[in-house]
């Protein structure tokens, strides 16, 4: 009999063995890429992580869209407070490596 393929390491896997500040690094890549799409940015263009979303044109429509891709891509829920408190790319980037970061519950 084969032996069964190693299972397909998913994105939350691989990102919870990497250290918090790599971590915060590659997460932010997925965020900003997400928001530079929905805000129909150019991939060349800068966008600034610390200025509200709301300011940079981002409707509470759109943020709902990232949200859901973001859980769904992340494998974990994002408190909707997260994202309106403190609405910045920086403050949710924090929060979610804070996220991933935790161990598992069980």
């Amino acid at each position: 009999m084969a032996a069964m393929p190693p299972a397909e390491i998913t994105v939350p896997q691989r990102l919870r063995e990497l250290p918090r500040t790599e971590l915060a690094d590659e997460i932010e890549t997925l965020v900003v890429r997400k928001f530079k799409a929905v805000l129909l940015m150019d991939e060349s263009e800068d966008l600034p992580v610390d200025i509200s979303y709301f300011d940079l044109g981002l409707t509470s429509l759109r943020l709902t869209e990232i949200r859901q891709s973001l859980e769904q891509l992340l494998d974990l829920s994002i408190n909707v407070n997260v994202l309106f408190n403190e609405p910045t790319v920086n403050h949710l980037v924090d929060h979610l490596a804070d996220a991933l970061s935790a161990p598992p519950a069980h």
